[in-house]
């Protein structure tokens, strides 16, 4: 199967899901959406587990994709960290549906035993990616040197991970949500100081 036509699935299924959530997935809409044949769906997934499985690891990849932004246009650690956070909380169709079918896929990790191994690492690989900021800020003079950075790394994705629910499912709105992320940043590492000259 040619990268372009698994990522075609791959899209669909995530629109699908975003749409119907996880357990509304049906490899028959999904093929219908991404207008492939179900035995071509599950010639190259295997089963409908190792298509749960690629889709989370879509999901994250492409939430990368975006928020790789933060890293090129912040000008310091600090500002590379808020814009990683903010970056989640886009009023951006792609935003949008990543985040909804990020959420469905971790709330059937629950009841799915498939979905925990893939989705643990994951969040691990933003938890290490945000802790690393963390430590470049400390490093800089820009956050408070106590705070452990896989401490505030953790409460800051937990964070961003409810207000984005509150925020897609209408019960915050995008402002606030974006503001209550940007606050617990600076209760997590301190008021901004401006940067160390070099010495």
């Amino acid at each position: 199967m040619s990268s372009n036509r698994q990522q075609v699935i791959l899209e669909a299924a995530v629109r699908v899901i975003a749409a119907s959530g996880v357990r509304g997935l049906r490899v028959e809409q999904l093929s219908a959406e991404a207008g492939v044949s179900t035995a071509l769906i599950y010639y190259h997934f295997g089963d409908r587990a190792g298509l749960m499985r690629r889709t989370l690891e879509f999901v994250s990849e492409r939430a990368d994709r975006y928020t790789d932004e933060a890293l090129e246009v912040g000008k310091d650690p600090r500002e590379r960290l808020e814009l990683l956070l903010l970056l989640e909380l886009q009023d951006l169709p792609e935003v949008r549906e990543n985040s909804v079918a990020w959420g469905e896929l971790r709330a059937s990790a629950v009841f799915d035993p498939d979905l925990r191994e893939p989705l643990s690492a994951s969040t691990q690989r933003w938890i290490d990616d945000l802790a690393d900021l963390v430590r470049q800020a400390q490093a800089a003079g820009l956050a408070d040197a106590e705070a452990h950075p896989v401490d505030v790394a953790e409460r800051l994705s937990a964070l961003v991970e409810g207000v984005s629910e509150r925020w897609l499912s209408g019960s915050m709105s995008l402002g606030r949500a974006r503001e209550l992320v940007s606050g617990a940043l600076v209760a997590e590492l301190g008021a901004p100081r401006p940067l160390r000259s070099p010495a």
